[in-house]
């Protein structure tokens, strides 16, 4: 990719992206620019990454093609009244900023800039996201490829339309947090039955890990593989009863509802001041 890269608050999300986009070899190290507030951090990443650093949010959209917003919600309006002078209408904006939509920072800027929205996970991290993107109004086809050519950096990532993306939140933005409620239950139960806390740890870990894997890589349904182990009489099908019994899917389902409810509200909250 020939563009250049100003990520705006290289916060968890911001150095995921710089990390993967150069272990991906899709930009050059020169081809990033960074912010942060504190000189501290934008010195370890510099050290790390080899890339351009600064201060100063609006000479780092100066320097660039594409801008990434990835400060917190509540920063966003200080940061957009700051950079707004320095953005051209031509560079493509990337905001991974949750609860704000394309519609609202195009007004902030007072520009029709394209806008493409993203909710990527935490694991991003580690590589191993999932993102879901969103072209705001007047984003290309070849804009919209370039922001997944970007997030793809730091693993999957699915289209959707603006309006799924409360559920999007609700779904893959909240999810790990139920997997790891999900993986901390099965370690105590490990430990109950009577395996030490470490090798109940590697083995909930890797299950589930191993689980995900087999349903990305065979593409069959869940309730297929489910049955693959599920044998008449046997420990499986007893257990699988026993979560049906207690709720297991129907909670899952309404965490899923309830998150992107939340979100549907913040979102209102942060844009009209109102929940």
């Amino acid at each position: 990719m020939s563009h250049s890269i100003a990520i705006i608050g290289a916060g968890r999300i911001g150095t995921a992206l710089i990390g993967g986009l150069i272990r991906s070899r899709i930009v050059e190290p020169v081809q990033i620019v960074a912010t942060a507030r504190s000189e501290d951090t934008l010195s370890k990443i510099q050290s790390q990454y080899g890339i351009h650093v600064t201060t100063d949010n609006a000479r780092a959209v100066e320097q660039s093609d594409i801008i990434i917003l990835s400060v917190k919600p509540q920063n966003i309006r200080e940061v957009l009244v700051e950079i707004t002078p320095a953005i051209r209408p031509d560079q493509l904006i990337l905001s991974v900023i949750a609860g704000i939509t394309t519609a609202a920072i195009q007004k902030m800027i007072g520009q029709a800039n394209p806008i493409v929205r993203a909710m990527p996970n935490i694991p991003v991290v580690v590589d191993a996201g999932a993102t879901a993107i969103a072209a705001g109004k007047g984003v290309g086809e070849s804009q919209l490829e370039t922001a997944r050519t970007i997030f793809s950096s730091v693993g999957k990532v699915v289209v959707v339309r603006e309006s799924q993306m409360d559920a999007v939140t609700g779904l893959s933005g909240s999810g790990p947090a139920y997997i790891y409620m999900v993986i901390e239950a099965l370690i105590d139960g490990g430990v109950k039955m009577g395996l030490s806390r470490d090798v109940a740890t590697e083995l909930s870990v890797q299950t589930v890990l191993g689980a995900a894997r087999l349903m990305q890589e065979t593409g069959k349904h869940p309730a297929v593989l489910r049955d693959d182990v599920t044998t008449p009489g046997g420990t499986a099908i007893a257990a699988i009863h026993e979560l049906e019994e207690h709720g297991l899917r129907n909670m899952l389902i309404s965490a899923v509802e309830t998150a992107s409810l939340r979100s549907q509200a913040l979102s209102r909250l942060l844009v009209n001041g109102e929940e």
